[in-house]
Formats: C-alpha cells, structure tokens, sequence
C-alpha cells in the first residue's frame, strides 16, 4: 500500500508519499520520451531536493522541465559525447540533453579517475538546468571523496557597483564525509537568494526580505511577482553574498560568482554570461550552460575513517561553542538538511495549492490516471 498523509496546513499543503511522488516523476518523463533509466535519474534529484526541505528545487521545478522538454528546448534523449581525456580530467558534451542525467554521468567519471588517480575532474559543456548541485557532491561523499560541483545559469546577479545582471546565482557546492550519521555538505548559490525561492515565495505570496533583490535605481523590491518580471526585462538584480556596493564585503559573492563562471564556461570552451540565456540552433531556441565537477580520493591522503573522524570532531566543536544569548542550536553544513530527511521520509513531501495544479495539469496531459492524489 502506497503510504499517502494528507495533512491541511495554513497553506494548504498536502504531504505525499516519496514513493508516490518517484513514480509519478519518472512516469512523466517517460512520456516526455525519456529512457527510463534516465527518468529515474532526474526523478532521484528532485525528490531528494524535497527530502531535503530544498524545495525550489524539488517537484516545483517540474512544470519548467516538463514545458522545455516539449518546446523542444531540451533534448529528452540525452547523448554525451566525449571530448577530451586523460587519466584525471575530462571534457564532455551534453548536447543539450538533460542536466541531470548530464550532471550524473559526469560526476561519476570524475569518481571513477578519483578511485584510479587519486582526483577526477570533468568539465562540461552544453547542459542543462541539473537540479540541486549538492545531489553530485553527495555522490562522491557517498564514494568516500570530497566532492566540488559549481554551474553558471542565465544572468541574475549584477557586479560590484553594477547595475545590471551578468552572472547567475552560480552555486559552489563541497562536500565531505563525516563520522556522523550526515556529510558536511554546503551547497548554495554566490548570490543571497536563488531564483527558485523567488519562485517559491510567489507560489506561497510571501514577500521577499529587504536587501536581496534591488531596481535599476537601486532600491530594494520585495514583491516576488513584480522581481520575477523586473528579472526577465533585466530591471531587477539578485544581490551577490556580501549585499551592495555599499557594503564592503560585496565583493566577496561577486568574485566566487565569477570563479564559478570561469571553471563552468571557460575550461570545456562553452557559453558564459549572457550567452546562458539562449542561443537558437535550427531555427530553435536553446538554454545552454556549463558545469565543473572535482572528486578527490580521501585515501591518497589519509586513511578514510581518520578523516572522517578529525570532520566530525570539528562538526561537534562548532556546534558546542558558546552560543548568542537567546539561540538555542548551532547548526552545521547539512545538518538541517537531514533533519527535514529523516522528518519527510515519515510523513511525506509538503506539496503546496500552487505545485498540486501543475501535477494536476500535466496528469490530465499525459493521461497518467494511476495515479491518485487528494487533490
């Protein structure tokens, strides 16, 4: 029996077994004309955003696939081409397939030449949107490596003094093994708020905080409608970490940004900057961007469980330090994280009235009458 809780919140969410939701996910890009194995991929990356309460880039984000794939602004059937290689380092072609099945196969080479050589990297070219970046890291953390992934995405965020958006929320995303029962993990965005959860705030009319995403004339905005707009006539600019020009730590997100545009567009000879905002190819347009992926062999340094040892040491130092008056918690890298897992694994995956009407839409589309949510 299929587990299903169906729990009312203030904003009318309900929750939705992880095994309901994979079926249904993989189902639909099967009939997108998606191999099966690499709908089970995408569908992996996705439910393992919400698991992990990162739910912009989640089941939300299905709406978007579903449109570009039928568009014909992704390939469904994704064929990777290698372009380059030696025992550690690789470039690879996506050919505008899709950026998790990309992502995938990518970070599993870097793995494979980490396993032999001690490190892997792969550079690619010609990807899509991949999902949450931290999904790649983890699989190397889960190989006993210490894994990097960064992308570049389409313009969002404006350089120091800058009033107009050049970079996008370009993540840089490590992690490492721990002794613990999760990885030290960060994954986010160089900027302070990633579209998605502009996105996501709109779906829940929740206004966004000052001091994130300012005008032309540079003031901030904090309708998420009016910014997601403002964004797409280049009116509007996500803020890099560090805020402003007139903080003077600005520069700090704006450099990391740009590294990540450099090691994603320049090292496999791709696009960057504006051009991730489409180029037409046969008369059709194509969103196109870049990725890196690093894995380093932790036992070419040092004994595995050593290493995991000294990461968890230093995970539970941080958290017992004296705490501000009035805080409760220190938090590390992924702990939350896996708090919301363990939570969702029980009681289900939060689908807001916003997310329910696209699984709606597309279940009437694509005939998948199986399937049976309380909506």
């Amino acid at each position: 029996m299929i587990f299903m809780q169906i729990i009312e919140t203030e904003e009318k969410e309900v929750y939705i077994s992880e095994q309901q939701l994979r079926g249904f996910l993989e189902d639909v890009f099967i009939k997108l004309n998606v191999p099966e194995e690499d709908a089970q991929i995408i569908a992996d990356v996705l439910i393992t955003a919400d698991l992990k309460g990162i739910e912009t880039h989640g089941i939300q984000r299905l709406k978007m696939y579903y449109e570009r794939i039928k568009k014909g602004i992704y390939n469904p059937r994704t064929k990777i081409d290698l372009i380059k290689d030696s025992p550690t380092t690789a470039v690879i072609d996506g050919n505008c397939g899709l950026g998790h099945v990309i992502a995938y196969k990518a970070m599993k080479l870097a793995i494979q030449k980490a396993k032999k050589y001690g490190m892997g990297a792969v550079a690619v070219r010609n990807s899509t949107h991949f999902g949450i970046a931290g999904y790649y890291s983890q699989m190397a953390i889960q190989e006993g490596c210490i894994g990097i992934t960064t992308t570049n995405a389409t313009p969002a965020v404006p350089p120091t003094n800058g009033a107009e958006p050049m970079l996008g929320t370009n993540p840089l995303t490590a992690g490492v093994p721990t002794d613990e029962s999760f990885p030290f993990l960060l994954d986010c965005a160089t900027s302070i708020i990633q579209k998605g959860k502009i996105e996501l705030y709109k779906r829940k009319n929740k206004r966004i905080p000052k001091g994130v995403v300012l005008n032309e004339q540079g003031k901030s905005e904090t309708n998420p409608e009016k910014i997601l707009n403002d964004l797409k006539r280049k009116k509007a600019a996500l803020l890099p970490i560090g805020g402003n020009c007139a903080n003077p730590s600005g520069y700090k997100g704006y450099g990391y940004s740009t590294f990540v545009e450099i090691l994603s567009s320049a090292l496999q000879d791709g696009v960057f900057l504006k051009d991730t905002e489409g180029i037409i190819e046969k008369g059709k347009k194509k969103l196109i961007v870049g990725h890196f992926f690093l894995a380093i062999n932790i036992k070419n340094f040092i004994p595995l469980e050593r290493f995991k040892t000294i990461s968890g040491i230093i995970m539970r130092t941080l958290r017992s330090s004296k705490k501000l008056p009035g805080k409760k918690r220190i938090y590390t890298a992924g702990e939350k994280e896996y708090i919301t897992q363990v939570k969702r694994k029980n009681m289900g995956i939060p689908i807001n009235e916003s997310i329910q009407k696209d699984i709606k839409q597309i279940k009437k589309e694509l005939h998948l009458d199986n399937y049976h949510f309380p909506f």
